[in-house]
């Protein structure tokens, strides 16, 4: 089981002679299959959470604790170089626009996370075993069949659905996602939700998930609520 707790986090910055807080003592802990909903009002620091806790951004103070296979690691105590390492092999990043590369097709989109810091040539089975891995991600989000696509050629839903697969790619450990749903419509966004839930399930990683949506908010492990840097539950949200 891999659990992740966020252990009196705290986050500033400089404004002009005086610093802001984004993250003021927060604390949280999510278990493996399970997703933490994060919500509030624009500026409020949930964006900082998720910089913080995939290592794209250092604390002030507190902890981030990653537990899996009996080991555990503070990702705030990383330094740069750990930290990308960490992040290239156990961290799924799910970002709020798809971050494709345009000249790639959908499957070079995944196959080239697993060849990210590698520092000798794949061999030839190496290379079949990604190609099969990136194929098998396609066809569990549902696009199977357009493994030869640019993005130029994908819809929205698609280009979410192909991030979501590449976030899978080296089977992380932990999963953090940005508003999934801001940029599509009803349908879309109720597809990929529930191609989210399927997914955390089946991989068992802890999940961190930024939501202005709160149509999803009852399908949640958990919801929190985010203001001005300071995180509370907030059990309204989900089904008694």
């Amino acid at each position: 089981m891999t659990t992740l707790t966020v252990d009196n986090l705290t986050l500033t910055y400089p404004d002009g002679g005086e610093r802001i807080t984004a993250l003021d003592s927060v604390n949280l802990r999510v278990d493996g299959g399970r997703i933490a909903a994060i919500t509030g009002p624009s500026g409020s620091g949930k964006s900082s959470l998720l910089a913080v806790t995939s290592t794209l951004l250092c604390p002030d103070s507190g902890r981030v604790l990653l537990e899996t296979d009996g080991s555990t690691v503070d990702l705030a105590a990383l330094n740069r170089r750990e930290a990308a390492t960490l992040r290239r092999e156990r961290i799924g990043i799910v970002f709020q626009q798809p971050n494709l590369i345009p000249a790639l097709t959908a499957a070079e989109q995944l196959e080239v996370m697993a060849h990210l810091g590698g520092r000798r040539t794949a061999t030839h089975r190496r290379r079949r075993e990604i190609h099969s891995r990136a194929r098998d991600l396609l066809d569990a989000v549902g696009l199977s069949g357009h493994e030869h696509k640019r993005p130029s050629q994908l819809s929205g839903g698609q280009r979410q659905r192909i991030d979501i697969a590449r976030a899978l790619m080296n089977d992380p450990a932990l999963l953090v996602i940005d508003e999934p749903t801001s940029a599509l419509d009803t349908e879309r966004g109720i597809a990929v939700m529930d191609l989210i839930l399927r997914i955390v399930r089946d991989h068992a990683a802890p999940t961190l998930l930024v939501t202005h949506d709160r149509a999803h908010l009852q399908r949640m492990d958990a919801v929190y609520r985010m203001v001005d840097g300071k995180l509370t539950a907030d059990t309204t949200e989900l089904v008694a």
